[in-house]
């Protein structure tokens, strides 16, 4: 297949797959370019099939990662995703393999997934087929997966923090995010109204340096909610979601 592969001087005028099609992240697109960009000074790839489709993986090297990770040395791929009619292809098998052949000087590939099949992350039984294995578990139900280069490298883990929750001392909802998810941005204004009618104290904190990444108190750096301090969700929240929940408070 065709492979379109970002850099600095290309990003403004390619797509970044997960968002082409909703005008309503117009701001998510171009605060997720602008965080690629500077990732991209890091050793970070995203690599597409070159067509109007969601076809990409995105990968960096694992110490440059914004997750709660101990993995250096390591390559840690933020997201493979293959979307509706490119199934069936073999283009999320050449994508891995295009990534692996990459780095494969280094200790190997670590992956975040769930222990069942979860939105918005990777398939663990795709990467289990391609000769992954589970070295580390985090709560809710969430594992890392690593195919070794080097048999004699460390198993990678997530750090103690990555379990943590803010505290049964926190009262109220709190929702932290990055930019890396074009998404995310656009849906945290969208919440404004119904944070400021709430009669629950509902904080936001956008996570903006990777050392506020991996020390965060969650493996999800990318969107996540706490409830009275414990993990709630991952998943990204409308206003109808936040009334909801609010109404349970």
């Amino acid at each position: 297949m065709d492979k379109v592969i970002l850099t600095p001087e290309n990003i403004g005028r390619e797509h970044i797959c997960c968002a082409m099609s909703d005008k309503k992240s117009a701001d998510g697109v171009e605060a997720k370019k602008e965080w690629l960009t500077c990732r991209m000074k890091e050793g970070l790839k995203f690599i597409k099939l070159d067509v109007r489709g969601k076809v990409f993986i995105e990968y960096l090297p694992a110490e440059y990662a914004w997750v709660p990770v101990e993995a250096d040395g390591y390559t840690f791929i933020n997201c493979l995703w293959v979307a509706g009619s490119f199934k069936g292809h073999g283009y999320g098998r050449e994508l891995l393999e295009t990534c692996e052949e990459d780095v494969a000087a280094t200790n190997g590939v670590v992956v975040m997934v769930g222990k069942k099949k979860l939105p918005y992350l990777s398939d663990k039984a795709f990467f289990i087929k391609h000769g992954y294995e589970v070295c580390d578990a985090c709560a809710p139900n969430i594992e890392l997966l690593v195919k070794r280069f080097r048999q004699d490298a460390p198993l990678p883990r997530f750090k103690a923090c990555a379990s943590a929750g803010l505290g049964d001392d926190v009262k109220g909802i709190d929702i932290f995010y990055t930019v890396q998810c074009p998404f995310t941005m656009p849906y945290i204004k969208l919440l404004e109204p119904v944070i400021q009618a709430a009669s629950v104290p509902v904080r936001v904190h956008p996570i903006t340096t990777r050392e506020m990444a991996r020390e965060h108190r969650a493996p999800h750096t990318t969107y996540c909610v706490f409830v009275d301090g414990k993990f709630y969700t991952r998943e990204v929240l409308t206003p109808a979601k936040l009334q909801k929940l609010l109404e349970k408070q």
